[in-house]
């Protein structure tokens, strides 16, 4: 059956709002749908469409992919180029699509990320290929890469840009420092960096030592990912690890689990609880408290799932003494997989 979008998507009622972007004139829903997880191999398709469609009827306007993001690595920007073409193409005009490059892509010296011309270039042209588009709106430097300058890369992103590949460029998981060197470099080029997307929840509190204050200072946005500490954050590990849960395979991306973290894990969903709401709901909450966040990228397998998380706009802001609470179990727990390259 054809798609229509709900007509009522950007009423009050479906709870979402928007925020400015930094300095810039774009705007942001307060959550943006990633699709790392779930738009694969890994998800049937009429459930990964069955997503997007009932994300942009409740607002969802902004959709984050990057090259590698699968299984297998390119499946979600092709699964999306579908949907886009079948279901969203009259609606391209309100949509923000993002997507990066920095991690290993094809075989050869070219192919295994970074941050060199070559590389970022050439991604950028295959992620076009596979969306079928002709730009993206955000186009992001997935990884600071120590063994490229932050020139060379900065240079990719303004060709990008300039080349009309993509309206907007951004930075994930760079560090403070980094940030100041590529934000001056870019605005030097004329393409001033429009965002920056790190990892950061109530587990993973890294941002606080700096970052946020230097993207204000540059006047950058800020959207985080791992704000549900990839499902650590959620009702699924208050009794331990389940056997069928991400945390329990081999190849798990959860790291840092043990019984202190799982009890700081159990006091935070008592105050969720307290609340009325669900821990999810209360770790997206908090990532938004501070103005500097423009956006939260939140992931979802199923519309249920999706709900859950879009329903935490709908709650009561945070209280001061609720925020105190908070930080007495939200400490840093050793689960950012991405601190090593922050670190640079």
């Amino acid at each position: 059956m054809a798609y229509e979008a709900a007509p009522e998507r950007y009423d009050d009622a479906t709870g979402m709002h928007y925020r400015f972007t930094g300095r810039s004139g774009l705007q942001l829903p307060a959550l943006s749908l990633g699709l790392w997880q779930n738009f694969g191999t890994d998800r049937p398709e009429e459930t990964q469409r069955a997503i997007l469609r009932r994300a942009f009827d409740r607002g969802v306007t902004h959709f984050d992919l990057a090259n590698n993001y699968g299984p297998p690595y390119g499946r979600a920007e092709e699964n999306f180029g579908r949907y886009l073409k079948d279901d969203f193409l009259p609606y391209r005009d309100e949509l923000v699509i993002s997507t990066k490059a920095g991690y290993d892509m094809w075989p050869g010296p070219y192919g295994q990320g970074g941050g060199s011309r070559k590389y970022v270039l050439a991604s950028l042209d295959q992620s076009l290929e596979r969306l079928g588009l002709d730009y993206v709106d955000i186009f992001y430097s997935h990884r600071f890469d120590a063994d490229t300058p932050v020139e060379e890369t900065m240079m990719a992103l303004d060709t990008a840009v300039r080349s009309g590949r993509a309206l907007y460029a951004g930075i994930s998981s760079y560090s403070a420092a980094k940030t100041q060197e590529a934000a001056t470099i870019a605005r030097e080029l004329g393409t001033p960096l429009l965002i920056h997307q790190p990892s950061y929840n109530m587990l993973n509190r890294w941002v606080e030592g700096g970052l946020l204050d230097e993207l204000e200072q540059q006047g950058m946005g800020c959207i985080v990912f791992t704000a549900l500490a990839q499902g650590l954050l959620t009702d699924r590990y208050l009794d331990g690890i389940p056997a069928d849960s991400r945390a329990a395979r081999d190849n798990s991306t959860i790291a840092g689990l043990d019984d202190d973290v799982l009890e700081r894990v159990r006091g935070l969903n008592g105050l969720a609880e307290r609340r009325g709401q669900k821990l999810a709901q209360l770790a997206l909450q908090w990532v938004l408290r501070d103005d500097r966040v423009t956006s939260a990228v939140i992931g979802a397998s199923s519309v249920e799932q999706l709900d859950t998380n879009l329903d935490a706009l709908s709650f009561p802001p945070l209280t001061g003494v609720e925020r105190a609470e908070i930080d007495r179990y939200a400490v840093e727990s050793g689960i950012n997989l991405w601190a090593k390259q922050t670190e640079e």
